[in-house]
């Protein structure tokens, strides 16, 4: 998922993660993200093959904003610490 420079967010699909960080980076990517550069990363995940990914990319876009926000957030949190 990246985070477009108005703020709004961009869920695609690849088997090339930095390959296509690149393609948007350049304008090259998908029209919404080409005019809205720059572009970062904020959520990813790998699946098992093209099919599952397709699927993940689907059930993502049927998310509204809140929750995409609320999977972005609960990456970026650290483990929680478990008492000993």
């Amino acid at each position: 998922m990246l985070r477009c420079c108005d703020g709004t967010l961009y869920t695609g699909a690849t088997n090339d993660l930095e390959r296509r960080l690149a393609t948007h980076g350049r304008g090259r990517g998908a029209a919404y993200t080409r005019a809205r550069l720059p572009v970062t990363l904020v959520w990813s995940e790998s699946v098992g093959d093209r099919g599952a990914a397709l699927r993940r990319e689907a059930a993502i876009k049927r998310l509204s904003r809140g929750d995409k926000l609320l999977l972005v957030a609960a990456r970026r949190k650290p483990p929680a610490r478990r008492r000993k």
